[in-house]
């Protein structure tokens, strides 16, 4: 299987920065999409921004401009920098990846971290 292990989540000050890391490891073909997704208390899962193989972006309106995704392909991880934080993306944080799983019959599936919790304060 595929283990994801998230960090870089914590408090911060509106205005602030955090970076967030996601580190894919176990039996891993290849890696297609990367994305980070957050989920409000008493508010659905919604896309924060992904990454494709051929590194092209894709924002949710609400952090264009102020977050940014990236990808390390050697290193299987995908990160997250989030500049101009607003206490309207305190959240819990995941990370997807969409993963060509290293099988005698490789097949494509998605993998979720646990989530990392991110707080902004006013």
């Amino acid at each position: 299987q595929v283990h994801l292990v998230e960090s870089g989540g914590g408090v911060v000050q509106a205005g602030g920065s955090l970076r967030l890391s996601c580190a894919a490891s176990g039996a891993i073909f290849s890696i297609n999409t990367m994305g980070w997704y957050r989920q409000a208390p008493e508010k659905q899962r919604e896309l924060v921004a992904e990454i494709s193989s051929d590194s092209s972006t894709n924002y949710s309106d609400s952090v264009k401009g102020r977050f940014t995704i990236s990808r390390d392909n050697a290193k299987n991880t995908v990160y997250l920098q989030m500049n101009s934080l607003k206490p309207e993306d305190t959240a819990v944080y995941y990370c997807k990846v969409d993963t060509i799983v290293a099988n005698f019959r490789p097949y494509d599936m998605d993998f979720w971290g646990k989530g990392t919790l991110v707080t902004v304060s006013s």
